[in-house]
């Protein structure tokens, strides 16, 4: 107890430290009244029991306090981390988190220009947090350390430190709890700490450099260990919310950052050996050439190719797997850098700021030299390497109505297609030089279904690079060289073909995939916009196929689609030009030419050369000589074709009868067909004026007899039998049924499902029509028939309606 003497003194230091907003140690200090404002509201916010929660309406006058009288902040912060830190000491856990809450909305409300008085109490309390043994505590202090990286700063901090958390962060995502979901909880909230701290440093030149290596080297193994973890699949899982924060973190690197970014990622694969795996460390490195900056996509090649120097003495897999992941960041590099010159090419300029001009025959030069070095690049790999680049360039060219348009927003439809014509290059680079055994691996579905979608697009020299791809991955034994030239007088023997005999694994290609290589070339002749070059790549196309893939079933069904191709140039129902009618009938000779002196019987080839004569001698104009020559002798006015001058489909199944191929002669009673289906919107689309004037045309209310009324139709059974059959003769008849047996025997499934699927939605409209017969209103006295009434089904409710 003090002294008297020293009671006048003690009572003098009391008040000055009340004045002075200090927390007094004698008698005052006892008087609750007497405390300083900001301490008193402080106190308030905290309920008598923790599990209440935070006392909104105090904590509301705290807030309006401290935005009335911002130079409390300081002292506010201050206290309250005192307040928590006293709380955390008598473990008293639920007043801690209503003193970081309370924090939490200070930080939120107070302006930008006083937030500075805050942060530094609040990082010491996150500090605090973070520094315990308890996970929800970590969790709590990482949450509270988001929201604050969210909060943009315009006041510049010139002493903050953020070393503390980069370290705290990473090893809280190599966190190894004992239990699983505590050990996941840990690890998303190390992870989402990693992603606060650089959001907050990486723009902010006066914070420390994220970028240094070693802060690097802490924040990139910590990622790159929960990226590995694929197990997890919802979207709160290590993997998902690292690979988040990896792209985040590269997509922010500037050109002196990628080095730094990078040593990391090949340091942790070398020392966990994850070369060897290659999928981990492809994926990885996909990621980063996704997430970077175009322009600085060849310094992580330049890491790579000095990373693959340094291995030379490590183990072939190693190696392997470092050319492996060096190929996918070359092809992605490469296609990067095409979009980019085709951007430079349609707004003239290679700057965002307009200042420094290029030309297109510039910009050309070096697409030409990309395509040629991804061709190049890709020669150098094995097989299964090239059908993955295959894979990869065929997913990057973009499709309208299916992909969004590559390049520069201002690029439009001409830019989407100056990348697919480019890209389609890259991919024929590739192709030229591919050798597979097995057509089955070398054109799966994955590939060839979208390349051949390309054979339906109006430009020509999309559907010309089309047709050669796929002639260069069929043909693998490079007779394409001999069959360039389309004419009718050469002798097979002479031009010395390499063929092997269909192996069973080519018979299954063509059972899976024959009709759809058909129906694509069928639809490639009747393009109007097909020239010389469209018409001898045809030519080739087949010829190759009959080569490499033919069997007694191909043959027949290749006759017959030449068969069908000859009435598509007869047809006046097409409306194609006398140079398209000629190229068909051209290429039909030619390739019955070809086709007859590869195996079949002799009567048949006699048959082919007699038609030839025939027109050599009065119709020239339909051989590949005259059609395809440098003037082309076409006649003038309306194509006229002599029966004389056709390949005659009885005189063809009688000249095979007797030999192996008769067993599948039955075929010829069925003409080929192409099966439409939903790749046909790729080809010539209507116009909008097209479709507008077919809706006026079907609407009632634009035909001219709208106004006489309709009698009234009774229903009946045979009204009813009529919408489900529609029966024509006893031939027609019989020639559906064939056609339906064939389809099915030998479309694709998805044609089959397709045809099905048009079907029912047939009967559905049928059947549709009756009921509007049926549920028809009763006509009125007056003679006007009453509105028909919307059934509720058919009803369109507003977006806000609630059901």
């Amino acid at each position: 107890m003090p002294t008297v003497s020293e009671a006048p003194r003690r009572l003098l230091q009391d008040c000055f430290a009340v004045f002075d907003h200090q927390t007094p140690a004698g008698l005052c200090g006892c008087c609750w009244a007497l405390r300083p404002r900001y301490k008193r509201l402080v106190d308030n916010i905290f309920p008598e029991d923790p599990e209440d929660g935070l006392v909104k309406a105090n904590m509301e006058k705290l807030t309006f306090f401290a935005l009335s009288a911002p130079e409390k902040l300081d002292r506010i912060a201050a206290y309250l981390s005192e307040r928590l830190t006293r709380e955390l000491n008598r473990h008293r856990y639920g007043y801690v988190c209503i003193a970081m809450e309370a924090l939490e909305q200070l930080l939120l409300a107070c302006h930008c220009q006083s937030i500075n008085l805050l942060v530094e109490s609040f990082l010491s309390t996150l500090r605090l947090l973070l520094e315990t043994d308890k996970p929800h505590l970590h969790i709590l202090a990482t949450n509270s350390f988001v929201k604050f990286a969210n909060i943009e700063e315009d006041t510049p901090s010139y002493h903050r430190s953020y070393d503390f958390f980069v370290s705290r962060f990473s090893e809280m995502c190599h966190s190894d709890h004992e239990d699983p979901d505590v050990q996941i909880k840990i690890r998303v909230s190390g992870i989402r700490g990693l992603q606060g701290v650089v959001r907050k440093t990486v723009d902010d030149e006066l914070q420390v450099n994220i970028w240094e290596p070693r802060h690097m080297e802490q924040i990139v193994p910590a990622l790159l260990v929960n990226l590995q973890q694929h197990t997890q699949t919802n979207s709160e899982s290590p993997a998902e919310q690292t690979e988040v924060c990896f792209r985040e973190l590269l997509g922010r690197a500037a050109y002196g950052h990628i080095n730094n970014a990078i040593r990391p990622v090949l340091m942790h694969l070398d020392s966990h050996r994850l070369w060897e795996g290659r999928s981990f460390a492809v994926q990885c490195f996909q990621i980063i050439m996704y997430s970077i900056q175009s322009q600085h996509s060849h310094l992580v090649i330049q890491q790579l190719l000095g990373h693959l120097d340094a291995n030379s003495r490590s183990a072939a897999s190693v190696r392997a797997g470092i050319v492996e992941v060096l190929s996918e960041a070359a092809v992605i590099e490469a296609t990067g850098s095409l979009r980019q010159s085709v951007d430079y090419e349609l707004t003239g300029y290679y700057d965002n700021a307009r200042k420094r001009r290029t030309t297109s025959k510039e910009e050309k030069t070096l697409q030409d030299a990309v395509i040629k070095t991804i061709g190049s690049f890709a020669n150098t790999l094995p097989i299964y390497q090239r059908s993955e680049v295959m894979l990869f360039i065929m997913g990057k060219i973009p499709v309208p109505g299916i992909y969004p348009a590559l390049g520069a927003p201002n690029a439009g439809f001409e830019g989407s297609r100056m990348i697919q014509v480019m890209l389609l290059k890259s991919l024929l680079q590739v192709s030229e030089r591919y050798e597979s055994s097995n057509l089955l691996t070398a054109l799966p579905s994955s590939f060839l279904e979208p390349l051949l979608s390309f054979t339906l697009m109006e430009d020509p020299e999309i559907r010309l690079l089309v047709l050669s791809i796929l002639t260069s991955l069929i043909d693998r034994h490079q007779n394409t060289a001999r069959l360039k030239t389309v004419s009718v007088v050469f002798d097979v023997s002479l031009l010395e073909l390499k063929e092997d005999r269909c192996s069973r694994q080519d018979s299954l290609f063509m059972r899976k995939h024959a009709q759809r290589l058909y129906r694509h070339v069928y639809l490639a002749c009747k393009e109007e916009s097909s020239g010389r070059s469209h018409y001898q790549a045809l030519f080739t196309l087949l010829a190759v196929l009959s080569v490499e893939l033919a069997n007694e079933e191909v043959v027949v069904d290749l006759i017959r689609l030449v068969l069908a191709l000859q009435e598509l140039a007869l047809s006046h129902h097409e409306c194609l030009s006398v140079v398209n009618r000629c190229g068909i009938h051209a290429v039909c000779a030619a390739f019955l030419n070809l086709l007859s002196q590869l195996g079949p019987p002799p009567p048949l080839h006699l048959h082919v050369t007699q038609v030839i004569e025939s027109r050599q001698v009065e119709a020239p104009h339909l051989l590949p000589e005259d059609v395809f020559g440098e003037t082309p002798r076409l006649p003038k006015g309306e194509l006229k074709v002599d029966e004389a001058f056709l390949f005659v489909q009885s005189e063809i199944c009688e000249a095979l009868t007797g030999s192996s191929y008769s067993a599948h002669a039955e075929c010829f009673n069925t003409p080929y067909i192409p099966q439409l289906t939903d790749e046909d919107r790729l080809s010539k689309r209507k116009s909008i004026g097209d479709v507008v004037s077919l809706q006026m045309d079907m609407d009632p209310q634009f035909c001219p007899d709208t106004q006489q009324k309709p009698e009234t139709e009774q229903i009946t059974f045979e009204t009813l039998k009529n919408a489900i059959e529609d029966r024509g003769s006893a031939e027609e008849d019989e020639r559906k049924r064939m056609q339906l047996v064939e389809k099915f025997q030998t479309a694709p499934f998805e044609e089959i499902a397709a045809y099905c699927g048009a079907k029912t939605s047939s009967l559905q409209s049928k059947l549709n029509q009756v009921f509007e017969l049926i549920i028809r209103p009763p006509p009125s006295p007056s003679g006007q028939s009453p509105p028909r009434s919307t059934p509720i089904y058919e009803m369109k409710f507003p977006d806000l309606c609630v059901y």
